[in-house]
């Protein structure tokens, strides 16, 4: 089973591209997901949906990569489904559950937006392995040096929590094992015993995270980790490929930019669509 933040080895043209290029590429897909709109959702679902498959990502860990988000994006559909923009006023008492087309499109969108970043996110963990990852992360924020950041230090944090939450989520399906082995039932019951059983996973879950935690520390310093001037193995560099991607990325945002200027928003169409 595919975990969130998990490095699957290939040799697909998106395995093969610098890892600076794929977390540019990732930073703006994630610009224009949030600062898109109607009329390039449809765009950019199907530049991520092509991404996707020429990574050769399979439908079955696309739904391991979302199952552990859905929950969050079912929740965000109906806070915006049900409570829309403007449906209430500002006092407490008066707050009230109104089911309007606009909340309801705007929820879609919105969920939408959330899914297609995780879904960038987990093509982007899947396809590049931890030492490119932290490589061209420092290669690109070697700029802020000059500022006294230590930027191989960042790097290196930003790549342990990416890294650390397939190791959560293994964590996680352990203490429920253990749960279910000693008579611990999370399916069954009300709501509230649900949510509850569920709340008491927590603290084993935390201690096992500060477990795991000391080990990595231990591991680094038993390699010699020490801060300072690193060299790597294999020094990044552009090939054709990369610039032909990158060639495409650019050509990409233009198009939208250009859709966006020129066609108005989709969002009354579908409107009228759907509801007359």
């Amino acid at each position: 089973m595919y975990n969130m933040g998990q490095y699957l080895s290939g040799d697909t043209i998106i395995h093969r591209l610098d890892p600076r290029i794929k977390i540019l590429s990732v930073v703006a897909l994630s610009v224009l997901i949030l600062r898109g709109t109607w009329s390039d959702a449809a765009a950019v679902s199907v530049f991520v949906a092509i991404l996707t498959v020429t990574a050769s990502l399979r439908w079955g860990q696309i739904v391991d990569a979302l199952r552990p988000v859905a929950l969050f994006a079912v929740l965000i559909f109906l806070l915006h489904a049900l409570f829309p923009e403007g449906s209430s006023s500002s006092t407490v008492p008066s707050f009230r559950m109104s089911v309007t087309a606009e909340g309801v499109l705007r929820g879609a969108f919105v969920s939408w937006q959330f899914v297609c970043l995780v879904l960038c996110a987990a093509v982007l963990t899947l396809t590049t392995s931890p030492a490119e990852l932290v490589e061209g992360m420092e290669r690109l924020l070697r700029p802020l040096e000059r500022l006294r950041i230590p930027t191989h230090q960042l790097a290196m944090m930003v790549s342990l929590a990416l890294r650390f939450m397939p190791v959560l989520l293994e964590e996680l399906d352990r203490i429920k094992t253990a749960k279910r082995a000693r008579g611990g039932d999370f399916q069954r019951g009300s709501v509230v015993g649900r949510a509850r059983a569920a709340a008491l996973l927590a603290i084993p879950l935390i201690a096992g995270a500060f477990r795991r935690a000391d080990e990595l520390a231990e591991a680094l310093e038993a390699r010699g980790y020490r801060h300072g001037p690193r060299t790597t193995l294999r020094e990044l560099k552009m090939t054709a490929l990369d610039r032909a991607a990158l060639a495409v990325m650019v050509f990409f945002i233009a198009a939208l930019e250009m859709l966006r200027s020129l066609e108005p928003k989709a969002a009354p169409y579908v409107y009228a669509l759907f509801f007359g």
